[in-house]
């Protein structure tokens, strides 16, 4: 492939594809809304497609899919809700940078795709950044960041890590995406840790 280089942001309804992740997704905004006494907003998952000019590679977060990680692209992995838990493979994600890769409910996206830029250094950087990814516990916040860590966490961490003002980007009108704050906060943390 041959182009422009560019990074794309899809927004995928919680659980696109999946009834028990849709459920369980419904299930925690309605506790969550009513804790925090707004209405029940629509969850996102959000994914990148990142296009260098010669090739097109897809970064997300996902349950770990087993079988040989390369071929997914895995860069790295993490445990679900306990680190204890995370040495069960049902207990892991995984955080995929894979080239010719696919997100498979990339059809069900809303309001999408955005593009983020067509600078090329930005494109380098996030992709030098994405081996780099932290890994905390999904669903808890062990870092104190004000929020657990999410798939959310892991893009949002990336965008504000080459330097894309991630706390600008929002979910589609009537949404929230849990976790993006999160990792906005870990990503101006270590920044200032190097500066």
């Amino acid at each position: 492939m041959s182009g422009r280089a560019g990074i794309d942001l899809y927004w995928l309804p919680l659980g696109a594809g999946g009834h028990s992740v849709r459920l369980n997704g419904r299930v925690f905004e309605a506790v969550a809304s009513r804790l925090d006494r707004r209405p029940p907003l629509d969850l996102y998952h959000a994914a990148l497609v990142v296009r260098t000019g010669n090739e097109e590679i897809v970064i997300e977060q996902a349950p770990d899919g087993g079988g040989i990680p390369s071929t997914r692209g895995v860069v790295a992995r993490g445990p679900v809700g306990s680190r204890l838990a995370g040495r069960l493979r049902i207990f892991r994600y995984e955080v995929r940078c894979w080239p010719g890769g696919v997100v498979p409910d990339l059809a069900e996206a809303v309001d999408s795709s955005r593009r983020l830029t067509d600078d090329p250094e930005v494109v380098r950087g996030l992709l030098a950044v994405a081996t780099t990814v932290p890994t905390p516990v999904w669903g808890r916040d062990e870092l104190g960041l004000g929020e657990m860590w999410s798939s959310n966490s892991t893009i949002s961490w990336l965008l504000a890590s080459c330097g894309l003002p991630a706390e600008e980007v929002v979910p589609p009108p009537g949404g929230r995406a849990p976790g993006w704050h999160a990792g906005v906060v870990l990503a101006r943390r270590d920044t200032l840790r190097t500066d």
